[in-house]
């Protein structure tokens, strides 16, 4: 296996606050990894950080074994690190395909190849991003990330404030990107269950440190063990 994104003893927060410290993450090509955890682990700093938007307050990230620039979002970028936020950001005037264009990379991929994954876009293309529910939105956000022809994808809250129906097919077109793109996929989740299927390995971030990691289906078989995790007990603690 291809390690695709790598931390080596890494901490980060905003201004002075510590949110994670010293944490040691591996990412393989074309795996997904289920970050999971309590509102308020630094899950979603964590995610900001990877990709550049927040410096580390120490510690290394590398992508294909090179090591990023510290809090360089478009050194980040450039590597392949693709943040999908958990609060969509599109441009809501302009149309679905102006939307997709606009991180369209240099000789990549056209836009419209992007409905091979998300075909129910073609019918909204030309309407405005503001006129797309909230289940179509996502899918133009993800379009809008595939374009950039990520090595290291980064999902916040993929499923926030949508159906459980279109929940679904968006975590399986998760692991079909992942596997498609070769690209190494960190989905930070609150609907676990549903993150340790799609996901091949997990990880419960408490308090600012990894308390449990293991295979996506060790874990889904193990609630009580994730469920110490969320209280903030680590796996040692609990055997």
């Amino acid at each position: 296996m291809t390690t695709r994104l790598e931390c080596a003893d890494l901490s980060g927060g905003r201004g002075s606050t510590t949110a994670f410290r010293n944490l040691d993450l591996t990412v393989e090509a074309s795996s997904v990894l289920a970050l999971l955890g309590p509102n308020g682990a630094g899950k979603t700093t964590l995610l900001l950080t990877l990709a550049g938007l927040l410096p580390a307050q120490k510690g290394t990230v590398s992508v294909d074994g090179k090591r990023l620039r510290n809090g360089r979002p478009a050194t980040a970028n450039a590597a392949g690190v693709v943040l999908v936020p958990d609060n969509r950001c599109l441009f809501t005037s302009l149309s679905v395909e102006e939307n997709i264009k606009v991180a369209a990379r240099r000789n990549g991929p056209k836009a419209k190849s992007l409905l091979e994954t998300f075909p129910a876009l073609e019918k909204r293309w030309h309407l405005p991003a503001g006129a797309l529910s909230g289940g179509e939105q996502q899918m133009l956000v993800m379009a809008r990330a595939l374009i950039q022809q990520p090595r290291v994808l980064l999902i916040d809250e993929l499923s926030m404030g949508l159906a459980p129906l279109i929940v679904e097919d968006l975590f399986s077109t998760v692991s079909s990107i992942a596997a498609d793109h070769q690209c190494a996929v960190i989905l930070v989740e609150q609907h676990v269950n549903l993150a340790l299927e799609v996901a091949d390995t997990a990880a419960v971030l408490n308090r600012g440190s990894i308390v449990l990691r293991g295979s996506a289906r060790e874990l889904a078989a193990a609630p009580e063990l994730l469920e110490g995790a969320y209280l903030g007990i680590s796996e040692e603690e609990a055997a």
